[in-house]
């Protein structure tokens, strides 16, 4: 967490806001401008991640940055200073500075740490106006302070990484160097954690883009041709003698002690709710699913795709739930009424490049196959991206979890409080099966429901999966069809 902090004198302090949801901190991810930068209102100044999703966090002031309070890693406590700001006018025109080798390097690095997307904080003093993306600083703005202070440390650390990167490639001969396309932040974060410079990574996204995978297999081509040296490495610094200046835990070095993100914190502590809160329990069936995967197959529109599985499956629980509904209902807080819905909010766990996220489907019962593979697709993909709003990350009465995509059969599911029940679906592979007295290959699948005991007995999840069992062996029916 950043030290505490006296804003200068004169400058108006922009404290970061209320995020509501009970949160009361976040951790800043990147700075999007810096020291010397001149800001209008509204302009996103900061990536700062919550426990709910990342978002950009706009000023609610225009001018002169003063100050910036954090670097990158840094959690920030709601009230806290963010950055100071004062008025354009008190500060005099800029000389025009001589260019340098570095500055056509540089300022394609701020222009890449700008690519992206996320979403914006909004509703705590500035116009709530659209915009069409990030604004980029004035001209004015490439000048920067020339007495270094601890608040400008992160972007003279970038300058100097950029400069640095930019003399290696002239003196290389190699061509002149251009900005990458990485348009996720994420994808820029999890390169610059794993220390792999993105000019270096071959991008393979649709558009040209450097996707998640390319930055992974670039790590481990690059861990393959140094692992033993690496090793070696941190032998060596775990043994020095005398130095006492490595941490051992049972006879093993520590390499790191990294902080929990907001997100991680707030994951562990509604999974310990969950344990501590709710008596459990779970049921499970293996599944002949060969019918439903033969026609997903034939379901594809000309030119179309065919539906997910996921959405299939979807589908196939919510007809399930109008028969068994106490499974999509919750319990008050006093623990002695069941609440019952008209409908079911629908959650989809998701995994995710910051962990597990549950985005939800609200009346997805009233949703079509088609609406419901739409919707799906939408909210994974802006799940793992990092950019989903904190409002459809709540308000579930039913959770789906399709961890089959993850390489597993089956898993103990922990229930997303504060829902009743949690359906698991492994995934659907080859397995030789009995059909009519003959042992034959056919595609199984195996359901996993947990369940608070609380509100039903097991007879009643039972039956719920049975239903859902049926739905899967004979899709048709599903449809209207015998």
């Amino acid at each position: 967490m950043s030290a505490p902090v006296q804003p200068q004198t004169g400058a108006r302090v922009f404290r970061l806001p209320d995020l509501g949801e009970g949160l009361t901190e976040a951790g800043l991810v990147q700075w999007l401008v810096a020291v010397g930068d001149t800001i209008v209102t509204d302009q996103p100044i900061a990536e700062v991640e919550t426990a709910k999703s990342i978002v950009e966090l706009p000023s609610p002031f225009a001018g002169v940055i003063t100050a910036l309070h954090g670097t990158a890693g840094d959690t920030i406590d709601v009230g806290a200073p963010v950055l100071e700001v004062a008025d354009s006018a008190s500060f005099p025109a800029p000389e025009a500075a001589p260019t340098s080798p570095a500055q056509p390097e540089h300022e394609a690095y701020r222009e890449e740490e700008r690519a992206g997307s996320g979403n914006v904080l909004i509703g705590y003093g500035t116009t709530a106006r659209p915009t069409s993306g990030r604004r980029r600083p004035s001209a004015a703005s490439t000048t920067r302070p020339s007495t270094p202070n601890t608040s400008t440390l992160s972007a003279s650390a970038a300058s100097t990484s950029a400069a640095s990167t930019s003399e290696a490639a002239l003196a290389s001969g190699s061509s002149e160097r251009h900005p990458v396309a990485v348009r996720s932040p994420l994808v820029r974060r999890l390169a610059r954690d794993l220390g792999i410079d993105v000019h270096s990574i071959t991008a393979t996204g649709v558009d040209g883009a450097v996707t998640r995978a390319d930055v992974l297999r670039a790590a481990v081509d690059g861990a393959v041709e140094g692992a033993s040296a690496g090793h070696v490495g941190r032998v060596a610094a775990g043994t020095g003698a005398g130095t006492g200046s490595v941490e051992t835990v049972d006879g093993l070095d520590v390499l790191a002690r990294e902080r929990m993100s907001p997100l991680r914190r707030a994951v562990s502590a509604k999974l310990s709710r969950s344990r501590s809160e709710i008596p459990e329990a779970t049921v499970w069936v293996d599944v002949d699913a060969t019918e439903l995967w033969d026609l997903r197959a034939r379901m594809a529109p000309e030119g179309g795709k065919a539906p997910s599985l996921t959405a299939l499956l979807a589908r196939f629980v919510l007809l399930a739930l109008e028969e068994y509904p106490v499974l999509a209902s919750r319990l008050s807080d006093s623990g002695d009424e069941i609440i019952s819905f008209d409908g079911v909010n629908l959650g989809i766990a998701a995994d995710t490049e910051r962990g597990l996220l549950v985005p939800v489907v609200p009346r997805a019962h009233a949703l079509t196959l088609s609406q419901l593979d739409t919707t799906l697709r939408e909210l994974t993909s802006t799940a793992r991206s990092g950019t989903m709003p904190p409002e459809r990350l709540r308000g579930s009465t039913f959770t789906l979890n399709n961890y089959g995509g993850l390489g597993v059969d089956g898993s103990a599911a922990i229930i997303n409080h504060p829902d009743v029940a949690i359906l698991g679906i492994g995934r659907i592979i080859e397995r030789p099966w009995v059909v009519d007295g003959a042992i034959v290959a056919r595609r199984i699948v195996q359901l996993s429901l947990a369940f608070d005991h609380r509100v039903c007995d097991g007879g009643y999840a039972a039956g719920f999966l049975r239903r859902v069992t049926e739905l899967i062996e004979h899709p048709l029916r599903a449809f209207g069809r015998v």
